[in-house]
């Protein structure tokens, strides 16, 4: 309804929508929940509490497998690594940032070709990487497991752009083409376990709209948009109708209904600020009301 009334150039509306919006989104909040004061922390860059939440739940190792935790993990361990290195104190039990990155691309392939069109990688490094028959397509074959890529690529994508991590990357995808060569049997052996670990035929996570992970505005397309505000010749009406709901004053200026969209009015009309003028010229409806009550009397 926002941007329908946005459309139609009723700014006021519009925001009024947006309010009653964000008014039932804080109606869902925790009741002892208050942004202003603090009382939630946001785990963004604290790499350490994601290494030990993992580890937490090792004896699940379904976390894993996700393209979200399997690449977040990596780059975790990348940053970790570089703290240490600082104190020369690196923790020799856990596995490498490069073996991470690289169980990640074993695991989830199609990430690197999704990456290179969203970001957009456009270095050299990438096309070779791309023409290795591994990493070659954008889909795995298991709708369970691309619908997360999906979402996975359409979320995170932005973090990419950082030379470091994409130097980290490429580096593991050049690791992953070597071992590959040098053991053909990997190919097979990983498509079991991606084959494992989605197991399910059917798209398991197809309630999840990819949309809803995008930070991009999405808007009503044009052609239901005509669609919505009726035929071709009736947005002439409509626009009079803007300039005399948009007249200096308090904005609440009462409104025509003649000669306009049906559907309009009926939106509006659910609107408690919304008022109709009164008809003082006798309109037709007027006429026969009169000859009702002539003919009653």
């Amino acid at each position: 309804m926002a941007e329908y009334f946005k459309v139609l150039g009723e700014q006021q509306m519009s925001a009024d929508a947006l309010a009653r919006c964000l008014y039932a989104l804080e109606c869902a909040w925790h009741p002892m929940f208050t942004p202003l004061q603090g009382n939630c922390q946001l785990k963004s860059e604290e790499y350490a509490w994601l290494e030990k939440f993992s580890e937490d739940y090792n004896s699940d190792n379904s976390i894993w497998l996700f393209p979200n935790f399997s690449f977040s993990l990596a780059i975790c361990r990348f940053y970790l690594e570089r703290e240490a290195s600082k104190d020369a104190c690196i923790d020799s039990t856990k596995s490498s940032s490069s073996d991470l990155m690289k169980q990640a691309l074993m695991l989830h392939p199609s990430v690197i070709k999704k990456l290179v069109t969203k970001v957009p990688l456009k270095d050299r490094t990438w096309t070779d990487i791309l023409k290795h028959a591994f990493f070659r397509s954008d889909q795995t074959g298991i709708s369970s497991q691309d619908h997360l890529i999906n979402i996975y690529v359409e979320r995170n994508y932005l973090i990419w752009r950082l030379p470091d991590l994409q130097k980290l990357l490429s580096g593991a995808a050049k690791l992953v083409i070597e071992a590959l060569e040098s053991n053909k049997n990997e190919v097979k052996d990983w498509a079991c376990v991606r084959k494992e670990a989605f197991s399910s035929e059917k798209n398991e996570y197809g309630h999840l709209l990819v949309s809803d992970f995008s930070d991009s505005v999405t808007s009503i397309p044009q052609e239901n948009l005509q669609q919505f505000m009726g035929v071709p010749g009736m947005r002439e009406a409509m626009q009079d109708e803007n300039q005399f709901a948009n007249l200096p004053g308090n904005g609440h200026a009462p409104r025509g209904v003649a000669n306009r969209n049906a559907l309009a009015v009926l939106f509006e009309s659910m609107l408690p600020w919304v008022t109709y003028e009164d008809r003082e010229d006798g309109g037709p409806g007027d006429n026969q009301l009169d000859e009702h009550e002539q003919h009653n009397q």
